[in-house]
Formats: C-alpha cells, structure tokens, sequence
C-alpha cells in the first residue's frame, strides 16, 4: 500500500543565449543613444612675470571693456552692441593693435550661461577669422590646414589678449 513517491523534476531554463542577447541590447543601446561630451573654453593663463621685468603698461585706448549686465545686455564700450558687432569690433581692434591690445571682459554672476558663452564665441571668432585670413595670405591654405610650428606663429601674430573680472555687487569694480 505504499506508493512511492516520484520527485517531479522541474524543467530547467534553456539561458545559453541569454548572455548573447544582453550583450546586443548594451551594443545597441551603445551605438543609438547620444553621449553629451563636456564643452568649455579654452584659457590659458600668462606665465607669471620674470623678477626683472617690470609690469607693461597699457594704453586705455587701447582697452575694450565689454560687459554682460544681469539681464544679457552685451555692451562695448559704453554703447549696447549685438554678438556680429562685438566680433566686429574686437577684430578690429586687434587687426590695428596685434599685441598691446587687452578685450576686458566682465560679466555679472547672474548672466545665463548661453549668453556668457555666445559672448565668449563672438569674441573668439574674431581672432580665429583674423587668424584664417593671415594664414590663407601667408601660407596660402586655412588655419585648419596649417602644421603646428604654422599654428603657433598665428598664435603668437594674433593673440588672444582677454581679461576677465565680475562685476561686483552694486555694479562697483
């Protein structure tokens, strides 16, 4: 009167191609989705002055103070310019004064980043067209074009000459 009891065995899962699967689904999550790569800008500081050399004076006339308020209100100067005139402006004055120019920079805490950084591109813009210009005259193909012993003395012909300093509370320098 006994019966045995037979153990029922439970099927087991067929995953051998589970590894294969997953491993398409990273590759193609890999290859459609967008990474953000970090942007920022380029800025190096001046080495710091030697014991025996005296500090350059600079010719105000020679100074751009360009201004971003608290609303995005770009000026140049004292006067209300947009981001075209500013490139305009800043090309210019360093196509006239190469190396004894200074674009003064300065931008209140609460200017939006995309403002900050349109005004920033503007300005840019100016000495990479200057430099385009220079290299296409001189070495007769574009700056892109150019080796690196060629970039350096764009470099050094047309530096970027940019001071930066916030504006202090209460509009105080």
């Amino acid at each position: 009167m006994f019966r045995k009891r037979y153990r029922q065995q439970i099927p087991e899962l067929n995953t051998t191609s589970t590894a294969d699967i997953s491993f398409m689904l990273l590759i193609f999550f890999l290859v459609t989705s967008s990474m953000d790569t970090e942007k920022g800008l380029l800025r190096q500081m001046a080495p710091p002055p030697l014991e025996h050399e005296q500090p350059k004076d600079i010719n105000r006339d020679n100074v751009m103070q360009v201004k971003l308020d608290a609303d995005n209100q770009l000026t140049c100067d004292g006067k209300t310019v947009t981001y075209q005139q500013l490139t305009a402006e800043v090309r210019s004055l360093a196509f006239v004064n190469r190396t004894g120019h200074v674009v003064s920079i300065q931008a209140d805490p609460a200017t939006t980043y995309e403002a900050y950084f349109q005004m920033q591109d503007a300005i840019v813009s100016a000495y990479q067209e200057l430099r385009e210009e220079y290299a296409k005259k001189h070495y007769g193909h574009s700056y892109a074009a150019c080796t690196n012993d060629e970039k350096t003395a764009l470099n050094e012909y047309y530096p970027q000459r940019i001071s930066e300093s916030p504006i202090q509370e209460g509009g105080a320098q």
